[in-house]
């Protein structure tokens, strides 16, 4: 009987070791359970929005790898609110990821830094500095000076004049057109310097405005121009190329480093592959777009001594006024890492 009895208690505190040790292996388990919040401002379609395309590439890269124990909730199209207001929220900690571009330089105006009229010749050459030493040195500033951690660039494209007057091949086509810009000060200083007057609207105004005659034209990339049908408001299209816009991945800062390195090393690993697709969708959509409208409107690429000319005029005042916005050292960095990825091209490097 005594033998029994001291079974029956050997199996019941078996029982109870058993029992906390599955409670305390499920409580582990749930408190390995991670759920990222991933916002973007472009609409839900994957195939016309590269930022979506990101987002949810990068989605199923981290919940396959991880097993579905990190677990990533896109919202697109301004579900979360728009670039700014996602923005503050990830730099808060409230919203763990977003991708954004614009809306960037009032957290970080380093940011600005890619923004310098006709800097990058091709996609290519700006990948390779986005990619390199210089893309590095930003993201390490943006960790130094905000609450978030870039976790790899994507693209949103050349912008483009568009306008309603006549052709633009060169400055001297731009005198007394008026053209609706983003409401940032290097696109007014752009458009000034051209010669022409700069007007801001609100983006979700701007095809009215054209309709309107409240503007000549405005400029964006040729995708978001088809996108958005202002070919249907708009004759003419000049291929200059004068910005180049640039999509940051972020993450807040605190949220990332209270990661294991495992898992943020899997964060790096699906952010760096999203955000190839990001640009992938983005070059192909640009040339869908393109063919397009030179259907639609009467489309003129300038020549290499044209850009020259648009050049000369928009670098140096818009350079002169970033200058008082962040270090110029930096901006001397940006020009010769772009002058180095060029000549690396030319010689097959």
């Amino acid at each position: 009987m005594g033998k029994t009895r001291t079974l029956r208690l050997v199996w019941g505190l078996v029982a109870v070791f058993l029992a906390v040790a599955l409670a305390s292996g499920s409580a582990a388990l749930a408190q390995g359970k991670i759920t990222i919040r991933f916002a973007h401002a472009d609409p839900a379609d994957p195939y016309v929005a590269q930022k979506h395309a990101q987002a949810l590439t990068f989605k199923a890269l981290v919940e396959s790898e991880s097993g579905g124990r990190i677990t990533v909730e896109v919202y697109p199209a301004g579900q979360l609110g728009g670039e700014r207001e996602y923005l503050e929220a990830i730099n808060l900690g409230t919203v763990e990821m977003g991708v954004a571009s614009g809306a960037m330089a009032g957290f970080f105006p380093e940011a600005m830094v890619f923004d310098i009229p006709y800097l990058f010749s091709s996609e290519a050459v700006a990948w390779k500095v986005l990619d390199g030493p210089m893309g590095e040195k930003i993201s390490a500033l943006l960790a130094e000076k905000t609450n978030m951690i870039n976790l790899g660039y994507g693209e949103v494209g050349f912008r483009h004049f568009t306008n309603n007057e006549r052709p633009i091949h060169t400055p001297a086509d731009m005198r007394g057109l008026n053209i609706r810009v983003q409401e940032t000060p290097i696109y007014v200083r752009l458009v000034q310097s051209l010669g022409a007057s700069p007007t801001p609207i609100p983006w979700p105004e701007v095809y009215s405005a054209l309709d309107q005659g409240v503007v000549d034209g405005q400029e964006n990339p040729v995708s978001t121009i088809d996108y958005a049908k202002l070919y249907e408001v708009q004759r003419y299209l000049t291929l200059d190329g004068h910005t180049f816009g640039v999509d940051f991945t972020v993450i807040n800062k605190r949220f990332f480093n209270s990661l294991s390195p495992e898992d943020q090393e899997l964060l790096r690993r699906a952010a760096y592959t999203s955000a190839r697709v990001n640009r992938g969708i983005k070059a192909l959509n640009e040339a869908l777009a393109l063919s397009k409208l030179q259907q639609e409107m009467e489309v003129y690429a300038p020549a290499p001594e044209e850009l020259a000319q648009f050049r000369e005029l928009a670098q140096a005042p818009v350079i002169e006024w970033l200058s008082t916005q962040i270090d110029p050292a930096l901006i001397d960095e940006v020009l010769q890492a772009v002058a180095e990825a060029e000549a690396s091209f030319a010689s097959g490097q």
